[in-house]
């Protein structure tokens, strides 16, 4: 029997995310996608968590803040990229899902297609899905 017991964080200092469907999930993709479509790089930078980490498909350099991740970008995003997602598989928890598979990216620049295996962790925070890990 517990006598007396004692938390740190009061509970109602917790945010927690209504329930996130398979579909919702997926559709994370596309506000990160759709970021991408601006070819501004702190747009793209800002849809990651504050401790995201970013393992670049084309490039070999773990990004682990928004420095490091928007200057990815800065470069990326002169290939024009836009992504489709070709195989999705999705798993959910309490304040966090994952999509992970294949996609496809068109280089508009370029005109050329690459196709690369994708993971994108979703975190809540700050009343937002944020990219944890991708």
């Amino acid at each position: 029997k517990i006598a007396h017991h004692h938390s740190s964080v009061m509970p109602e200092g917790i945010d927690i995310a209504k329930p996130i469907t398979e579909d919702e999930v997926r559709g994370l993709f596309y506000l990160w996608n759709n970021a991408l479509d601006t070819l501004d790089s702190d747009a793209v930078a800002k849809r990651y968590s504050k401790n995201g980490v970013l393992l670049p498909t084309v490039s070999d350099i773990p990004r682990t803040d928004y420095g490091s991740i928007k200057n990815y970008f800065d470069s990326f995003l002169l290939m024009k990229p836009q992504g489709t997602i070709l195989e999705s598989n999705v798993m959910i928890g309490t304040n966090w899902c994952q999509d992970a598979g294949i996609y496809e990216f068109t280089l508009a620049a370029s005109g050329d297609k690459v196709k690369a295996r994708y993971s994108f962790i979703y975190t809540f925070e700050d009343g937002e899905w944020k990219i944890a890990h991708h």
